[in-house]
Order: structure tokens, then C-alpha cells, then sequence
């Protein structure tokens, strides 16, 4: 089996990933599943120590930041997030290096034939993409002999495929609306599916809350024995400064005061800092490690410059409160860089707030151009022009999100600000665009 093959044995499963959201809730969800699969290899997922992160936003930054500051401490550390912005090997990474496409297909037939016998029997229902990749994270990581496996969950927490570690800490970041139909419809019910990665005996950073879900966080806590160490009251970050290479600022806990630099934009990267440093702190990472750490992380896909004249910015907001974030991180950028107009490219996929991300991001552009992305779940341009109408905006219409960049190219200035938002999927066509990176494409 070489990798396409590979990636087209896992594609004939179940990916909803590529279903619209409604689709999740009528998946029949069973760890048991997956339990069985892992016995198959030998309960692979048990040898590393783990970090598990469940959350609505910032759940792959704090990932990254934590295991580039555990490969800084001399750990070799996994990670393991979705989705992917070009190839599915960037799910699985051990020391920043993402899996080869040999060692991709070699653990793919290996776990070939107990996927075939599970999913025959199907005692618990039948195997999934994200089940078997989930599978395939884990055997590599205990092959390559990681010390610790940085887990981000995929959706909710409490019956995620990812939620058979045993992790000496949990991580919740920001909880808001999203998959409401799969999760819950408020707050609280969302708060009980994350905080379903709570583990007896382990320690949990809970950043900042509505208060419904930090109950919730609270109460599963104490009924499991969990110590909860609070971001924002236990552990707290000052103002940064910023430029367009990334932002320096502080972060408190009770053992000293961490001064940081990372080379990310936006302030609520600040509180993913804080996570990242409250959860190395309960791992006992020393702070020059912890420092050294997120001075070199990468996450690319948010708030990513890939270009100075004009500004081209693309970030990965998809719902209300990110796209508050980012409308805040540009009004940040003016501080420094004086843009003279914003040119707006815009997709969203077919479940998420269009509407709500709108509202928050269309007042402030001078020109907003609509698309679509590859994605089976990408929203058609004609809704989206729709919304913008109704927000008083006229919107201009591309057929793919290459073509939306370069029509933004065209009509900016080398003082203009580009911005492509609304999904990862359309931020990550238009790196693939401007880079000239190859899309997996299967």
C-alpha cells in the first residue's frame, strides 16, 4: 500500500468531516470501537504521557504550544490535531515534523485488518476516518517512542475518538456555540461534552468561562478529584506588544511571572499562551523551556501574513466569536500599520453562523468578494451574497477561492489590507494559492 492508496482506504469510511453538522447526530457513537481497535495494536495510545485538549476555539494553538515547549524541555512529543490545511500527514507531527507518507501507509495496513474484522462484526458500529486516523496517531507515536502525545480532540470531548487517553492533563479553552445540534443548544450542555475529557486524579486549565460552563467545569472537577487551575484567575497574562512579526507580553502563576514572545497574532493568542503555560507549569517544565517554546511555535492558518504589499492576512475564524476575534486583531494592526482600505474575501461552510461571522466582519470592509471553497460542505456563494445583503453590503462573486484572491490582488493598493476569512478550508486554499503548495486532493 503506498500513501494514496492509504489515504483512499481511509476516505471509503465514514469523514464527517465533509457532512454538514446535522450528519453527526446521527452517528452512532461508541468508544468501544475504538477500544478495540487499540487492543488490536496493543493499546498503543497508554505508552506516551498525555495532554488532551477539548474546547470550541484555540484548541490547536494551545496544542502546538505546548509540544513545541515539551520538544524544547528534550521530550520527544507528538501531536495530534485536525483538521489539516493541505495534507492529512500535518494531523501527526512528533518534534514538529509531521509523519512520512511511508510510515503513513505502513500503519495504515497494518491496522487494515482489524478495521476489517471490527467494522465486520460491528458490536459497536462501524469504524470512521477520524476513528481509524485517531488509531494511526497513536501507533505512530509509540513507535517513534514519544515521551508525551499532545491530543486535541475533534468534536466535543466526552465521545470523541480521542477520548480513550489517560491524560496527566486536560485542557479546556474557550467553550462557545458551535455544533449546537451535535453538543447541545446552550452553553452548559456544550460544557458537559468537553469537559468529558476530565479524568480522575488529573489536573485541568479551564480558560476563561461563561459562567454556566465554568460551573460546569467546576462540578465535574470536584466529582472526579480533578485539580483545576483557572486561567484568568490563577494564572493571568498582561498586554502585549505587537508588530507584525508577533507579540511580547507576560504571563503570572503562583511559581513566578513567564516573559514571552510568540510569533502569532491576535490578543486571544495571549490566553492560549496562558493555557499552554499553565499546563506545561503542572507538567513541570522548566520556564526556559516553556519560554523557548512558544518563542518558536507555528501554527500557520491563523492570522498568517503571507504577504507585506498589500497586506495579504488569512485566518481561520468560523463562527461568531472568532470572527470577533479577528475583527479585533485587524483593529489591532491598524496601531502599526495604517492599511488605507480592507478588502474582504469571505467562504463559509454550509453549517456554520454566516450570519453571524458577517455582522461582525463586513462593517468594516471597503470591499468584500464572496467564495466558495473546495470543501463538499462549503456554503454556496449565493446564501452568503444573500446575508451580506441583508447587512446592507453588496458582495462581489468568485467561483473558487484562487480566483477571490487574485480579483482582491488586482484592485488593492500596496497600502491595502487583505483579508481572507470564514473558514480554514478557504484560508488554507488561498496559502496553497499565493505559496504555490500542491493540495492533497483526492
Amino acid at each position: 500500500m503506498d500513501y494514496r492508496e492509504a489515504i483512499e482506504y481511509i476516505l471509503s469510511f465514514t469523514d464527517f468531516e465533509k457532512l454538514p453538522g446535522s450528519a453527526y447526530a446521527a452517528a452512532n457513537f461508541d468508544l468501544r470501537r475504538m477500544e478495540q481497535l487499540l487492543d488490536c495494536m496493543e493499546n498503543p495510545h497508554l505508552a506516551p504521557l498525555s495532554v488532551h485538549i477539548a474546547g470550541t476555539k484555540g484548541k490547536g494553538s494551545t496544542a502546538a504550544m505546548i509540544a513545541s515547549a515539551l520538544s524544547a524541555a528534550g521530550y520527544s512529543a507528538g501531536l495530534y490535531t485536525s483538521p489539516h490545511l493541505h495534507t492529512f500527514r500535518e494531523r501527526i507531527a512528533v518534534d514538529g515534523q509531521m509523519i512520512s507518507e511511508d510510515e503513513f501507509a505502513g500503519i495504515i495496513q497494518r491496522l487494515q485488518p482489524a478495521v476489517g474484522e471490527i467494522n465486520r462484526r460491528q458490536e459497536y458500529g462501524v469504524l470512521t476516518t477520524f476513528e481509524i486516523l485517531t488509531a494511526l496517531a497513536f501507533v505512530y507515536f509509540s513507535e517513534r517512542g514519544a515521551d508525551y502525545q499532545v491530543v486535541e480532540t475533534g468534536l466535543g470531548g466526552r465521545l470523541d475518538a480521542t477520548n480513550v487517553v489517560r491524560p496527566e492533563v486536560c485542557v479546556i479553552t474557550s467553550i462557545s456555540m458551535d455544533h449546537a445540534e451535535v453538543l447541545g443548544d446552550t452553553l452548559a450542555k456544550i460544557a458537559v461534552e468537553k469537559a468529558g475529557i476530565i479524568k480522575p486524579g488529573s489536573v485541568v486549565v479551564s480558560a476563561p468561562q461563561a459562567e454556566e460552563a465554568a460551573e460546569v467545569i467546576r462540578r465535574v472537577c470536584s466529582d472526579r478529584g480533578a485539580r483545576l487551575i483557572q486561567v484568568g484567575g490563577d494564572v493571568v497574562w498582561s498586554e502585549s506588544k505587537e508588530d507584525l512579526s508577533g507579540q511580547s507580553f507576560e504571563v503570572s502563576t503562583g511559581s513566578g511571572i513567564y516573559r514571552l514572545t510568540i510569533p502569532l497574532l491576535g490578543a486571544h493568542q495571549l490566553e492560549n499562551s496562558a493555557n499552554a503555560v499553565a499546563a506545561l507549569e503542572a507538567l513541570g517544565v522548566a520556564a526556559e523551556h516553556i519560554v523557548e517554546g512558544l518563542r518558536r511555535v507555528s501554527w500557520p492558518g491563523r492570522l498568517e501574513i503571507l504577504q507585506r504589499e498589500p497586506l495579504v492576512l488569512i485566518d481561520g475564524a468560523h463562527n461568531a466569536e472568532s470572527a470577533e476575534k479577528l475583527r479585533a486583531a485587524i483593529a489591532g494592526l491598524s496601531k502599526y500599520f495604517n492599511y488605507r482600505r480592507l478588502v474582504l474575501v469571505i467562504g463559509s461552510s454550509s453549517d456554520k453562523d454566516a450570519a453571524g461571522m458577517i455582522s461582525r466582519l463586513a462593517s468594516m470592509a471597503d470591499a468584500v468578494i464572496v467564495t466558495r471553497s473546495r470543501h463538499p460542505r462549503a456554503m454556496a456563494t449565493v446564501s452568503l451574497l444573500e446575508v451580506l445583503s441583508k447587512h446592507g453590503v453588496r458582495g462581489i462573486e468568485t467561483d473558487s477561492v484562487s480566483e477571490s484572491i487574485d480579483k482582491a490582488l488586482d484592485t488593492a493598493n500596496p497600502d491595502d489590507l487583505i483579508c481572507a476569512a470564514g473558514s480554514l478550508f478557504v484560508a488554507a486554499e488561498a496559502r496553497e494559492h499565493m505559496k504555490g503548495i500542491p493540495a492533497e486532493i483526492i
